[in-house]
């Protein structure tokens, strides 16, 4: 068994993991803790106070003790909001807190686009367009050309947390380009789990999602390899594990 853990803020699309896992098979299990997320404002001030070291120390002894072996704030833009630097410092303290590898939503959407060879990339964010920003401004910091950005505005994640698959395909048409190699989707407030394939089928390139980058990236911290073709492109250049 291969235990992942996530720390997940409030209550929004949480409900995508129980979904991937069962995509990924019967012995991997994700297990999501809940950190306070405060003030529910696509803001910079407030992402900077959900992302805080504090909040999320609260919640890496109950990934300690169920085991987990890796893990990753799931949370893009409480980890962009503090730059390149000030990112992978957080990722360092949540390290160092948990006692195990770590990493947050925001590297694994740069690990992941390293990982599918992409450089150019078109970016649908639900957030309004200054926030936004600064995830292109992190991306091309990675070393990626943003090509197009293109945000929705939208200031809560729980408004986020109800849009379904119309919503989701409409925020992908927006802001998909042909000159980009793939399509970015970075908020873990969305739903996406279902509609990865979908989405792929639809713009005809690799999607990144939040949720679906975030389980990944703990995969990759774990040193775990799954083949599993819904969850879209990123999950089929990996071999098949066989247990």
């Amino acid at each position: 068994m291969t235990a992942l853990g996530f720390l997940y803020p409030g209550h929004s699309a949480e409900d995508d993991y129980p979904r991937l896992e069962q995509l990924l098979g019967s012995d991997i299990r994700l297990d999501v803790i809940h950190t306070e997320i405060g003030e529910d404002a696509h803001r910079v001030d407030a992402l900077r106070r959900m992302g805080s070291a504090e909040r999320l120390a609260a919640g890496v002894e109950e990934l300690r003790m169920a085991g987990a072996e890796s893990v990753v704030w799931a949370c893009t833009s409480g980890s962009f909001v503090y730059g390149w630097e000030g990112a992978h410092e957080q990722v360092r303290g949540l390290a160092v807190a948990a006692g195990m590898p770590a990493s947050s939503t925001s590297f694994a959407f740069v690990n992941a686009l390293r990982e599918i060879k992409a450089h150019r990339v078109a970016v649908g964010a639900t957030y309004p367009e200054d926030v936004a920003g600064l995830f292109a401004d992190f991306l091309r910091a990675g070393g990626f050309e943003v090509t197009h950005v293109h945000g929705a505005g939208i200031v809560t994640a729980a408004e986020v947390g109800t849009w379904g698959e119309a919503e989701v395909l409409a925020l992908a048409r927006e802001a998909d380009r042909p000159d980009a190699d793939v399509l970015l989707l970075p908020d873990t407030a969305l739903h996406t789990a279902a509609h990865v394939q979908t989405l792929e089928k639809e713009l005809g390139k690799p999607v990144l999602t939040a949720n679906q980058v975030t389980v990944w990236e703990g995969l990759r911290l774990a040193d775990r390899r799954v083949n599993a073709p819904r969850l879209g492109a990123l999950f089929t250049r990996e071999p098949i594990v066989q247990t």
